[in-house]
C-alpha cells in the first residue's frame, strides 16, 4: 500500500510517502525551490518521494491531503459574519483568492498532479483529505514508541480547531476535546511575535530565544486583560485586543493601549521592554499548556503524551511539561508544524481508514531519526563539487573525522552535510554548522558572522545520548533538539556580576559554563541527543570530539544563514560555505578548506550575502 501526503497552500509545504505503513520519505519544498516557507504544491517533494521509494506515479494507491478546505472556508464566512462589517477589506482580499484556488482545492489538486504525471490515472479516486488537527495527531501518535498515549496537539488554527486533545491506541486515534477558532495560543503568542517586531510564523523562534533575558513583568496584565484561563487549562481571548480575524494585523489599538507603545518596528533596536514582553507570554504559555496537560492526563489516564502542532515547537514548554513529571514519557513529532500534517494525513489513512495494523518500533521511533530526504552518493557529490569549480579531498570516514576533530578544537566554524536530509525545522547532524561548545565567542560569531542574524540567538548541543545526564538536567532521548533543559551545576560558573547594570543582548557573551557557546543566559539548552543506530557517522565525530578533547558534545546549528532555507544540495552547501565565514565544508567524505578555494568565487558568492 502506497500512501502520499500532502500539506500546501499555507506555509512549509511538503510531501510524504508511507509503504505499507512504513515512512519511507519526506521533505518540504522549500529545500528544492529555495524560497523559505515555500507554499506551493509541493511537486519536486513529491517526485523526490516516488524516486526515494522506487515508484511511478501509477503505483501510488492514496494521496491525501492534510487538512479539509472547504470546513476551513466556513470558518473565514462565519469569522466575517461574526464580526461584520468590520473585516470587509481583509475578507474581500482573501475572497479572489478562495474563489479561485483554495475553494476548490480538489481540482486545483487534480490539476497537478496532471500536469505533473499526465492522466495515467484517475486522480480524483484516489484522492482524499483529512481534518487538520487529526493529521498533526496523526503524525504524533503513529510514529511515536508507544502502543498507547494521550495527545495533545496546539497551532494557530486548523479548520476550526486550534487545540485539540485525543487519545490513541493500537491503531485507534479518536479526538476527544477541542477549542476553536479565535480562541487559539498559537495565535496568541504569535500576535505577541508580531508586537516584539518578529515575522508571525517564522519569528516565534526568536521569541523563545529572547525569553529569558526578561522578566515576565507583564504576565498579570495579559491575564487580566488578554486571555481567561481555567483550571483545566481551557481558555479564551478577548477578542477586542486583537485584529486577526478582522484585519490584516495581528494586533489592534486597543492592544497598543494596553501595553502604552506601538509594535516594534522589525530590524529596529530591541529593548528591554521586548525582553519582557518576550519572557511574559512565554510564562503565560507554559501556564497554559501545563494545566492542560494535567488536565489531560486525569482526564484520560494515560501515562505517555504526544506533542504536534506549531505550538509543540516550543522547546522550553516541552521541558518544563516533562520536567513537571506528569507524564512518565513525552514524545515530539519532530515536523510538529504544517509540514508534518503531511506526514500525518497519511499514516492516518493507513490506520485509521484502513484500518491496518501498528507495530510499535522497537527502536527510539518510526521516523529513522527524522532523516527522511535526499541524500547523494559520493561520485554524485564530487561531480557537483567539481561543478561549482571546488577545490576539495576526498578521504576515507576516519582519516576525514580527525580532520574536522582538528578543525573544531582550533576553533573553525564548519559546515557538515551527510547523508539524508532533515524533515523538520531542525538540522540533526546532516545538514548541519557544527563548532566547539568550548569556544568563549563561538556563539557571537556564529550569529553575526555566519548566520547574520540576531546576536541574542542560542544555539543547540548535540551530545552522545550516554552522556547527555553529566552535563544537563535530562536522562531523557532527545533525538530533535525539542527539550530545553538546565546545564548541570557542576559545569556552571558563577558570571560577571551585572548588578546595577542595564540588562542588554550582550550578556549573551558572558561566560557560564564550561560550554559557553551552547549555554542560554539562563543557564539552559536545547538539546539534541545523538545516537549510534540513526547517525553512526554524526556519532563517530562526537566520539571523536570527546576523546580528543574530553568534550562529548558538539555546537550544531542549522546549515543555513537567515532568510534562507536549510541546504540541500551540495551546491547548496557550497554556496553558504562561500558566501558565510565558515572555514571548512564537508560534503560526504568530501573535506573543503576556504583558503584554497579561487578567489574570484570568493568574491562572487560573497556579494550573495550583503548583510557580512
Amino acid at each position: 500500500m502506497n500512501i502520499v501526503g500532502i500539506s500546501s497552500y499555507f506555509h512549509d509545504s511538503a510531501a510524504c510517502l508511507i509503504i505499507d505503513g512504513k515512512i519511507v520519505a519526506a521533505a518540504q519544498e522549500e529545500r528544492f525551490t529555495r524560497q523559505k516557507h515555500d507554499s506551493a504544491f509541493p511537486k519536486n517533494s513529491l517526485l523526490y518521494c516516488l524516486t526515494a521509494g522506487g515508484l511511478k506515479a501509477t503505483d501510488i494507491n492514496f494521496i491525501v491531503f492534510y487538512e479539509k478546505p472547504f470546513l476551513k472556508f466556513e470558518r473565514i464566512i462565519e469569522t466575517y459574519l461574526a464580526f461584520a462589517p468590520k473585516g470587509f477589506k481583509s475578507f474581500s482580499n482573501s475572497l479572489p483568492l478562495w474563489s479561485k484556488e483554495k475553494l476548490f482545492l480538489k481540482y486545483q489538486l487534480i490539476k497537478e498532479l496532471r500536469s505533473l504525471f499526465g492522466s495515467t490515472k484517475d486522480w480524483s479516486k484516489i484522492l482524499l483529505f483529512s481534518n487538520h488537527h487529526l493529521s498533526h495527531a496523526a503524525s504524533a501518535y503513529y510514529p511515536s514508541p508507544f502502543n498507547r498515549a494521550a495527545i495533545l496537539t496546539m497551532d494557530a488554527v486548523g479548520e476550526w480547531s486550534t487545540t485539540s486533545i485525543a487519545v490513541g491506541n493500537g491503531s485507534e486515534l479518536e479526538i476527544l476535546k477541542e477549542i476553536r477558532f479565535p480562541h487559539s495560543l498559537g495565535l496568541l503568542y504569535s500576535a505577541f511575535t508580531y508586537f516584539a517586531g518578529f515575522k508571525v510564523n517564522s519569528g516565534e523562534y526568536k521569541l523563545m530565544g529572547l525569553a529569558p533575558y526578561g522578566e515576565p513583568k507583564y504576565s498579570k496584565l495579559i491575564k487580566d486583560y488578554l486571555i481567561d484561563i481555567k483550571q483545566d487549562g481551557s481558555f479564551a481571548l478577548d477578542m477586542n485586543y486583537f485584529n486577526y480575524c478582522t484585519g490584516l494585523t495581528m494586533t489592534n489599538k486597543k492592544f497598543e493601549d494596553l501595553f502604552e507603545r506601538l509594535p516594534r518596528r522589525p530590524e529596529s533596536e530591541i529593548t528591554t521592554f521586548e525582553m519582557n514582553l518576550a519572557a511574559s507570554i512565554q510564562q503565560v504559555a507554559e501556564e497554559v499548556v501545563i494545566k492542560m496537560a494535567r488536565n489531560i492526563a486525569t482526564i484520560t489516564g494515560e501515562k505517555n503524551l504526544c506533542l504536534a502542532g506549531g505550538v509543540a515547537l516550543n522547546c522550553v514548554i516541552n521541558g518544563k511539561i516533562l520536567k513537571e513529571n506528569i507524564f512518565d514519557k513525552i514524545w515530539i513529532q519532530p515536523a510538529a508544524g504544517d509540514a508534518g500534517g503531511a506526514l500525518g494525513a497519511a499514516l492516518g489513512v493507513y490506520y485509521k481508514m484502513l484500518n491496518n495494523q501498528r507495530v510499535v518500533p522497537k527502536s527510539l521511533d518510526s521516523m529513522n531519526g527524522s532523516y527522511l530526504g535526499p541524500s547523494y552518493t559520493q561520485n554524485e557529490i564530487n561531480a557537483r563539487l567539481e561543478e561549482c569549480k571546488a577545490i576539495f579531498y576526498v578521504k576515507n570516514e576516519e582519516d576525514l573525522i580527525k580532520d574536522v576533530v582538528t578543525g573544531l578544537t582550533t576553533g573553525s566554524a564548519i559546515g557538515w552535510m551527510d547523508g539524508r536530509m532533515e524533515f523538520g525545522p531542525r538540522s540533526l547532524g546532516n545538514r548541519s554548522i557544527i563548532a566547539d561548545p568550548r569556544s568563549q565567542n563561538m556563539q557571537k560569531v556564529l550569529n553575526l558572522k555566519v548566520k547574520f542574524r540576531e546576536s541574542f540567538r542560542p544555539f543547540a548541543p548535540s551530545i552522545l545520548r550516554e552522556d547527555v545526564g553529566d552535563y544537563f538536567e535530562l536522562n531523557e532521548d532527545s533525538p530533535y533538539m525539542l527539550l530545553v533543559a538546565d546545564v548541570k551545576k557542576v559545569h556552571q560558573l558563577k558570571p560577571v556580576s551585572t548588578k546595577n547594570s542595564e540588562v542588554n543582548l550582550d550578556t549573551i557573551n558572558t561566560v557560564r559554563s564550561s560550554i559557553p557557546a551552547v549555554t542560554h543566559v539562563d543557564y539552559s539548552s536545547r538539546i539534541q541527543t545523538v545516537h549510534f543506530e540513526t547517525n553512526p557517522k554524526f556519532y563517530k565525530l562526537i566520539s571523536e570530539f570527546k576523546r580528543v578533547t574530553g568534550c562529548p558534545l558538539i555546537v550544531n546549528t542549522s546549515f543555513n544563514v537567515r532568510g534562507e532555507p536549510i541546504v540541500c544540495s551540495p551546491e547548496d552547501a557550497y554556496r553558504c560555505f562561500m558566501g558565510t565565514n565558515l572555514d571548512i565544508l564537508v560534503v560526504g567524505n568530501a573535506i573543503l578548506f576556504k583558503k584554497d578555494q579561487p578567489r574570484a568565487l570568493l568574491t562572487e558568492y560573497k556579494s550573495l550575502y550583503p548583510l557580512d
